[in-house]
């Protein structure tokens, strides 16, 4: 039985009549409505890319025969026409739209502006009263070009169904039962609230439950938070699509279907974006009052010249047109997506996806950054951050028994000890009648004498006194941190502390932010004492803690009722109804892939000085586009008095030609102006020299100091951002290398 990911029905596979594919899975749903709904993003974005190479290829011809090639008026009318009514038929649709809703939009400057050229285009070109140069080449440019900008931000923009999807693909689709006394594997979507299932080493649970025989640690990272596995003896209860790690056990499900953590999860994902507002662009604002002006200044210039003051209606017919070039909102529709497109450009340089323009247009005013604690502020596993000796004892011989004993361990706390000692390198012989007691310690041979690491429970119940080491356990577990006491020959001889520590970084784009003016808070389903401390170090006063996945999209909207603005940073699943409800959702990239696609910005490095970055270029790009709309409005507003003919009893009339171009001026005007954005640098000071080296299959700047993938080739290093880079360029170095 598979899951329709639209409406969540439970659809049978073998008898389902529709269902589509996405890469390698497919998806089956119960009508086709939802078939439709699911592939609709897909088919808009398939539709666009044929518009655009359609625009393309009848531009060059365009502007090839308008400029270097002479043809006849003609031939350029109906290459142009084709791209005006077909390609721009999205356009007229919005203006028909917005007319109904009494309002003006960036479809209605778009077609207003292009049917202007267009139209005047057409009476030079078949009426021989008009004379002058036609301005097809404008109209098919600028409808490409606004297409070509819709089909990047399309692409760029992530899908509710993409996030949903990903959710569910979590979920284990075949879980083992005892029913009957017998072992039996059934279908996720077949179980029922009581069923006893077993689940072994490596494998998901596949609903809630409370386990009820063994003992096992569990992964749930993806759905609490909790860096550190967790856990479970008889009487705990499990989350649907966590992790076993460890041994097997059973437990009874109590809850399964909709009632599942995973799937309340999945469900305020999709409340959340489907209830965020899209942000209405500044130049719709301004064009719902600037379009219908230019179009009432046109029609009295056109009777004004021809009633009032005589003038044949060609004379007035001119006029009109002048009025509508020299106002052409061609610049305004370029002002807003040529300073966005720039502006992603440059952030992705810098590791930084953005999906739109929305997320730039709202970064800019965030007045709270909250970040996820586990595997965004901190790394996300536990390493070891103190080693204490009792007096007689050194340090390093407390780190090399503790490792030699949990060398065998698949506990996330001994692999932890073992990777450090390997780190300093020392020498790990192998113990012997290695034990473990689930919960408390592990207990190895080494040398003919007993080795001992664990907690006090367990160097008590082995008869050994911790109590000299007693203030130092406390002040450890003080800070946050899990201490673990080590013993050998009956004696205890010292303490390692175990934590997750904060990633590099973090503390400096903290303190970044709070310079820039913005609260920040830190949001965990860890304890109040851990998240403390974490807090205290990175200089985070604000902590909200012990905060379950589905509330972290609750407190996001609590500070939202509080008037602000509220950017989300986060990594894991837990994290995606918090990254769906933000104002801002910023994932990390290294993350899952529901965060990722949850989230409106995605860093790819796990660099958090990119949020400074992120929010810092926001506002830059908010700067341009207002300064590409004052540009915009100048030229033509200025222009409009002039067309209208208020020069005309001085002896000057201003031709459609001259119009066109103080028109053409001022769309250049907004694109250099947009692309001096090139010369952005990121605002954390040092932070771009890092950025030494480039990615040569990507071009994306990559730190050399900090690069986990590179490799050498005829003598040179090269550098990449992901193993897929790396992978792309071994495969055929001479096509790569520079």
């Amino acid at each position: 039985m598979a899951k329709d990911p639209v409406c969540g029905m439970y659809v049978d596979e073998s008898r389902a009549a529709y269902k589509t594919s996405v890469g390698d899975v497919t998806y089956y749903f119960c009508s086709e409505t939802c078939l439709r709904t699911f592939e609709r993003p897909e088919i808009e974005i398939r539709n666009l890319k044929y518009l655009v190479i359609f625009g393309a290829v009848i531009s060059a011809l365009v502007l090839a025969f308008s400029f270097w090639i002479k043809v006849s008026n003609v031939l350029l009318f109906a290459l142009a026409t084709p791209v005006q009514f077909i390609a721009g038929w999205r356009f007229y649709k919005g203006t028909y739209d917005s007319l109904k809703q009494r309002t003006a939009n960036m479809d209605t400057l778009i077609a207003i502006g292009t049917s202007a050229a267009w139209g005047y285009s057409t009476l030079v070109t078949f009426l021989p009263q008009f004379t002058g140069e036609v301005y097809f080449d404008t109209s098919v440019v600028i409808i490409t070009f606004i297409l070509v900008g819709k089909l990047l931000e399309d692409v760029a923009k992530g899908k509710a169904s993409e996030s949903i999807r990903r959710l569910m693909d979590l979920q284990p689709t075949i879980a083992r039962v005892i029913r009957d006394g017998e072992e039996r594997e059934v279908s996720v979507e077949q179980m029922q609230v009581g069923d006893v299932v077993i689940v072994r080493p490596g494998e998901r649970v596949p609903v809630d439950g409370k386990v009820i025989v063994g003992y096992s640690t569990v992964d749930e990272s993806m759905v609490t938070g909790e860096s550190i596995p967790v856990d479970k003896k008889v009487g705990d209860e499990v989350i649907g699509a966590t992790m076993n790690v460890s041994g097997a056990f059973k437990f009874r499900a109590t809850k399964v279907g909709q009632d599942t953590t995973l799937a309340q999860i999945i469900k305020l994902v999709g409340d959340a974006q489907l209830h965020k507002v899209p942000i209405q662009r500044l130049a719709d604002k301004i064009s719902a009052y600037f379009v219908p002006a230019v179009i009432v200044v046109a029609v009295i210039s056109f009777l004004a010249w021809n009633f009032l003051f005589g003038k044949d209606a060609v004379f007035s017919l001119t006029i009109f047109v002048s009025v509508l070039i020299i106002a052409c909102p061609c610049a305004l529709g370029l002002a807003t997506p040529t300073a966005i497109i720039v502006g992603t450009g440059k952030s992705a340089e810098n590791g930084i996806l953005i999906r739109g323009g929305e997320a730039l247009e709202t970064a800019h005013k965030i007045t709270t950054v909250v970040f996820d604690k586990t595997g965004t502020l901190t790394k996300g596993k536990p390493s070891v951050t103190d080693v204490v000796a009792s007096v007689g004892t050194k340090e390093e011989d407390v780190m090399r028994l503790a490792a030699i004993a949990e060398k065998g361990s698949e506990h996330p706390i001994g692999n932890a000890i073992v990777q450090r000692a390997i780190e300093q390198k020392m020498e790990l012989p192998g113990a012997r009648s290695y034990k473990t007691f689930p919960g408390k310690g592990i207990k190895a041979e080494f040398s003919g004498k007993a080795i001992l690491v664990g907690n006090r429970i367990f160097l008590r119940d082995s008869g050994i006194s911790a109590d000299a080491v007693e203030p130092e356990l406390r002040r450890l577990e003080g800070e946050g941190k899990t201490a673990i006491i080590v013993a050998y020959r009956d004696k205890v001889i010292g303490i390692i502390a175990v934590a997750d520590t904060p990633k590099d970084y973090s503390k400096e784009a903290v303190e970044e932010l709070r310079k820039m003016g913005k609260e920040v808070v830190m949001i965990t389903g860890d304890n109040e004492r851990t998240a403390r401390a974490i807090a205290g170090q990175l200089g985070i006063d604000r902590v909200l803690a012990q905060v379950l996945p589905q509330d972290k999209a609750n407190e996001i909207r609590k500070l939202q009722g509080e008037g602000k603005v509220v950017a989300m940073v986060g990594d894991g699943i837990n994290d995606a109804p918090a990254l769906a409800q933000a104002d801002v959702g910023i994932a990390i990239g290294s993350g899952t892939d529901v965060a990722k696609e949850t989230g409106n910005i995605v860093l790819i490095k796990e660099d958090l000085r990119d949020v400074v970055t992120a929010i810092d270029l926001g506002g830059y790009t908010i700067r341009k586009i207002k300064q590409n709309l004052f540009w915009a409005f100048f030229y033509n507003s200025a222009g409009i008095p002039i067309a209208a003919g208020v020069l005309y009893p001085f002896g000057f009339l201003l031709n459609p030609i001259v119009a066109g171009a103080a028109m053409a001026f001022s769309s250049v005007t907004v694109v250099t102006n947009s692309l001096l954005m090139k010369r952005y640098r990121p605002r954390i000071k040092g932070k771009e020299v890092e950025m030494l080296a480039k990615d040569p299959i990507c071009g994306m700047s990559v730190d050399e100091g900090r690069a986990a993938y590179k490799t050498e080739y005829k003598g040179r290093t090269y550098f990449f951002c992901s193993p897929g880079c790396k992978e792309t360029f071994e495969k055929n170095p001479e096509k790569y290398a520079k």
